[in-house]
């Protein structure tokens, strides 16, 4: 009794102490509160060149997409979890049965010529994706063919599937087209239209001019804040972005002070801003995936249809040490087929860590033995079970960084007795040659989900994808294959999550192919630049999600008549 009542008499000592240190941590009352103000200007280097700034074509062109984020809306946009939140649309309503999208257009949304937007602006847009010349992605016309767009009237419009697809919602972030300075326009008509160069949107920032050099060449954008937005009005009064062959060219730039703020920092760029003074950098996860497909149909390596040899694989690398290498430390570990930080990512079920024991031990419950005196290292050093060897090849693509994660695997793999040859192959026929024929054993490959906030893994787990889809490991399971389905038809994400949970334990379990790590978009700006925050992203542009929140003046709420600049330390 006791030792039980002095255990007491230190917890309660030990949280009155923490209690002191919170107090004496916490502001004292009265102190001024900062505040920040209207005005400045940001300046951030874009590399590459402008094109078209119409959302519509915008698809292939990142320099269009970064400037058209900040000209344009759309009914929706996502935060950073992927779940949808109103833009141009006040509210909508989705039918218990996922086929019927109905949305109510802001009644004080204008264009930035000061004209409404109505819902003949809706229509003009998404009618666009369905015109026989358009020249987007042939799967995104294809959707669109089958979906009717009704006019309610000028403030409601209602979108009709032809059956329930709960990530429809993916869709309707388009920002959108003015139809009043379009009307008649067809999609191809408008990859030269005037409109491109000319653009007027319904974003926080409305174009000003384009930046010149001598020659009359387009060295970048002026764009001013704009007073009209439904929304609250930026901070900050003016945006201009610079174009620059090279990132060492916008570097350069950057250090030089003619920009603030410069994204997607890469090699030694990137070491050359670690270690920079004045400035900070944003660090945000990419809607991209490095993987290893198994091809759990393999004629011969049938092996691979065991789940205990494809965790044995998972178990035995250390994926860590391979991003610290590989990617400079520039990723983040993957945990399975859902992103992190999204509404339907699941944190339960197994863990793939780095247990090369666990790795042997299962391997040797499948039966996969290793060769009576073989010491590690030795060619001999294989397990094998029934006269055939644990032995399989790896694609991969032939550059520096897929060489090394393929190098690393196959120290790895080869040091509990797997042995891996591995094979570089171009870049560019690695789909069309491998993975679509599913002529391979296991392929390294990267999966990419830039601007599909919604995670639907459908297209490439469920079984009907095996043969003809990106069901690239050939794994079939039905009960995976049934959640997938049950999560397409229902828009409740309350729902969906509980269903993407099921999934992702079980293909935790299951393992049919092995996730390695997500890269990430780093960013610096300069340290006065204030209210900059970067979420996980699914498309470089979202960097600029709220730039309205930006500011570079800001006063103490005690001191009402001072104004000065903030100190970015």
């Amino acid at each position: 009794m006791r030792r039980i009542r002095w255990q007491i008499l230190i917890a309660i000592g030990g949280l009155l102490l923490i209690l002191a240190l919170l107090l004496q941590q916490a502001p004292e009352p009265g102190t001024p509160e900062l505040l920040p103000q209207k005005g400045g200007s940001y300046v951030e280097g874009l590399v590459g060149s402008i094109v078209r700034l119409n959302p519509v074509l915008d698809f292939a062109n990142q320099p269009d997409r970064d400037i058209d984020r900040l000209l344009y809306s759309g009914l929706i946009r996502f935060d950073s979890r992927g779940v949808p939140q109103p833009d141009l649309a006040e509210n909508w309503a989705v039918s218990a049965d996922a086929t019927l999208y109905t949305f109510t257009l802001r009644p004080e949304a204008t264009w930035h010529d000061g004209i409404p937007v109505t819902a003949d602006d809706v229509i003009f847009t998404f009618s666009k994706l369905q015109d026989e010349d358009y020249p987007g992605p042939e799967d995104l016309k294809d959707l669109w063919s089958e979906i009717n767009i009704i006019r309610l009237d000028d403030h409601n419009v209602q979108f009709q599937l032809p059956e329930p697809f709960a990530p429809f919602m993916d869709y309707l972030a388009l920002p959108l087209l003015p139809e009043h300075l379009l009307r008649g326009v067809s999609a191809g008509d408008l990859i030269d239209h005037p409109f491109n160069l000319q653009p007027v949107g319904t974003g926080p920032f409305r174009f000003d001019r384009f930046l010149t050099e001598a020659g009359g060449q387009i060295s970048g954008v002026s764009l001013t804040a704009n007073p009209d937005h439904y929304l609250p009005p930026p901070f900050l009064e003016r945006v201009e972005f610079r174009l620059y062959d090279t990132q060492e060219a916008a570097w350069e730039a950057f250090q030089q002070g003619e920009i603030q703020g410069l994204g997607g920092l890469e090699g030694e760029v990137l070491a050359e801003a670690l270690a920079a003074e004045g400035v900070n950098l944003h660090t945000a996860r990419l809607p991209m995936a490095s993987l290893v497909y198994l091809n759990t149909q393999h004629p011969e390596k049938t092996f691979l249809t065991d789940k205990r040899v494809r965790q044995a694989l998972l178990y035995a690398v250390e994926r860590q040490s391979m991003i610290d290498r590989a990617d400079a430390s520039q990723a983040l570990l993957a945990d399975g087929p859902i992103l992190p930080g999204t509404w339907a990512h699941s944190q339960s079920g197994l863990r793939p860590n780095f247990d090369p024991t666990q790795a042997a031990s299962q391997l040797e419950q499948a039966g996969w033995v290793l060769p009576t005196g073989a010491s590690p290292g030795s060619p001999e050093y294989v397990r094998a079970k029934d006269d055939l060897q644990l032995a399989f090849t790896l694609v991969h693509a032939d550059d520096e960084r897929h060489t090394l994660l393929a190098e690393a695997m196959r120290q790895y793999w080869a040091a509990i007795g797997v042995s891996v040859d591995l094979k570089a192959v171009d870049p560019e026929v690695l789909i069309e040659d491998y993975l679509e024929p599913r002529e391979f054993e296991a392929a390294l490959a990267d999966l990419n989900f830039m601007r599909s906030p919604d995670p639907d893994p459908y297209p490439f787990w469920h079984d009907s994808q095996v043969e003809n889809g990106q069901n690239y490991s050939e794994f079939a399971d039905r009960n995976i294959s049934i959640w997938l389905e049950q999560a397409r038809t229902t828009p409740d994400l309350g729902r969906r999550a509980d269903l993407y949970e099921s999934f992702q334990h079980r293909f935790r379990d299951q393992v049919p192919a092995l996730f390695l790590s997500h890269p990430v978009y780093t960013m610096a700006i300069r340290s006065d630049m204030q209210g900059v925050t970067l979420g996980p992203l699914f498309d470089a542009s979202d960097r600029l999600a709220n730039i309205a929140q930006w500011y570079l003046i800001a006063r103490r709420s005690a001191q009402p008549d001072a104004a000065a600049p903030t100190s970015g330390g």
